[in-house]
């Protein structure tokens, strides 16, 4: 290389003067900085890019409704109990009549002064009518009376036994129809088969749109007569009715060791988030 231009010469060219400046090395040190600047620009970009796209996600993930199975116990539909008749008095209490009872006066050979009124002997015709006893006693004339023995009372009156109607509907049972796997079985069922964005597609603004459906379990444990006693809008009835009438049979009610016809009360709640 020429001195006169070794001074503005870079270091490379010095360093591979007179040597093949095609071979790979050369090339590889003369862009080593270019490379590196693209490399880091690169790489700013990528995570750039996943940071955002992880910021639109988290920003979705908030705007996505949820489904609350708010009420999971069963609800009973309050029966109207009819007041129990009262017992029927007892019977009166029969007095046996009184009859009139003479003092037996064992004789006594003493003054007549001495004698006292209840220790008088009577007549003999004035004892024919009356009873023989240790007191004096008014009541009516001995005629063969007897008085009625006195009645034991139990003290227990027994209510009319009435007779169960096992085909009416029940809302109140000895053991409640049930679907099959009990309650976390239910609320699996409804979680993943109710439409939780259905109250966002029909425009519903943010906050909790909870329906009451009852429906009736017959005795074979099939699903008839779902009904709704409330509807918040925005189509969350229909939603609510539709995933209950498509379910699987329930376990029957049970009232007296019987399978009976029950009616089942359920709250479902919608909720939709705010943006």
């Amino acid at each position: 290389m020429d001195i006169n231009k070794i001074q503005s010469a870079d270091i490379l060219d010095i360093l591979f003067d007179g040597r093949n400046k095609e071979y790979g090395a050369y090339q590889l040190r003369k862009t080593y900085n270019r490379r590196i600047r693209n490399s880091l620009i690169g790489m700013t970009l990528i995570c750039l890019f996943f940071l955002i796209s992880s910021f639109i996600a988290n920003r979705k993930e908030k705007n996505k409704n949820d489904i609350v199975v708010a009420d999971m116990s069963l609800q009973q539909l309050p029966e109207e109990k009819k007041p129990e008749p009262p017992p029927p008095p007892p019977p009166p209490k029969q007095e046996p009549p009184k009859v009139e009872i003479t003092k037996f006066t064992p004789p006594k050979i003493v003054k007549d002064e001495e004698v006292k009124p209840d220790e008088e002997i009577k007549e003999v015709e004035k004892l024919e009518d009356t009873k023989i006893g240790t007191i004096n006693q008014e009541g009516a004339k001995d005629e063969g009376v007897v008085a009625p023995p006195p009645e034991k009372s139990t003290g227990v009156v027994e209510a009319p036994k009435v007779e169960e109607d096992y085909d009416k509907v029940f809302t109140v049972v000895q053991i409640p129809a049930e679907y099959p796997g009990g309650l976390p079985a239910w609320t699996k069922y409804l979680e993943r088969n109710l439409n939780r964005d259905v109250p966002n597609d029909n425009g519903a603004p943010p906050g909790k749109y909870t329906v009451v459906v009852s429906f009736i379990v017959a005795k074979d444990g099939s699903i008839s007569d779902v009904t709704s006693e409330n509807d918040p809008g925005y189509g969350t009835k229909a939603e609510a009715i539709k995933v209950i009438q498509k379910g699987p049979k329930w376990k029957p009610a049970v009232q007296n060791g019987r399978n009976v016809i029950y009616r089942h009360k359920q709250s479902i709640t919608f909720v939709v988030s705010e943006d």
